[in-house]
Order: structure tokens, then sequence, then C-alpha cells
């Protein structure tokens, strides 16, 4: 009876310590990805902010009233959704950093267990 519930927790121990080895590169992945996409979205935030500064000194410059207000605060609504993606992106990236910290944690612990 010790022997097969030995090998029972091998077993589950070994599977583990398999599915570690499995998720890690999934989730080290994944935060790669969000990282670039968190990126590209301060990017786009710039690109936003410049060109409504541009519609701004237009504006101002144009000698016919032309009324590009809309436009400006179209730009600036697609800039703060752009920040709360951001925002969003920037969570699930932490959480990930943790998901993988525990991973990595996990796997020496288990490494230090099989090796004992």
């Amino acid at each position: 009876a010790k022997m097969a519930a030995g090998s029972g927790a091998g077993a589950r121990e070994l599977f583990a310590e398999g599915l570690l080895q499995f998720l890690r590169p999934a989730v080290r992945q994944l935060d790669r990805h969000v990282h670039s996409v968190r990126e590209s979205q301060v990017e786009l935030r710039e690109h936003i902010d410049s060109l409504a500064t541009e519609l701004c000194r237009i504006n101002e410059d144009q000698k016919v009233a032309l009324d590009l207000d809309p436009y400006v605060k179209k730009l600036l609504n697609a800039r703060r959704r752009v920040v709360l993606v951001n925002n969003i992106l920037q969570n699930a990236q932490e959480r990930l950093r943790r998901l993988n910290h525990s991973v990595a944690k996990e796997t020496v612990r288990r490494r230090a267990m099989l090796e004992a």
C-alpha cells in the first residue's frame, strides 16, 4: 500500500513538473506579446496627441472658420480609450509576471524535492 501511494505521489509530482514546463513558455510568450502591445499603445497615444495638437494649431491658423473641434474631441476620446486599454494590459502583464514568478518558484521547489 505504501509503495502504491508513493508511486502515485511521484506520478503527481512528475505530472506537475511536466505541466509547469509546458506552461512556462506560453506564459513568457504571452508576456512578450502584452509588452509589445503596450508599447504600440504608447506610440498610438503619442500620435493621437500630436495629431490633436496639430488640428488645434491648424484651426487657429485658418483664415476661414473651420470647425475642427468635433474631430479634436473624437481624437481625445480615442486617446482616452487607448489609455484605458493600456491600463488593462498593464494589469494583465503584472498578473502574468506574478504567475511566471510563481511557476519558476514552484519548479525550483519541486526540483529540490525530487533531488532530495
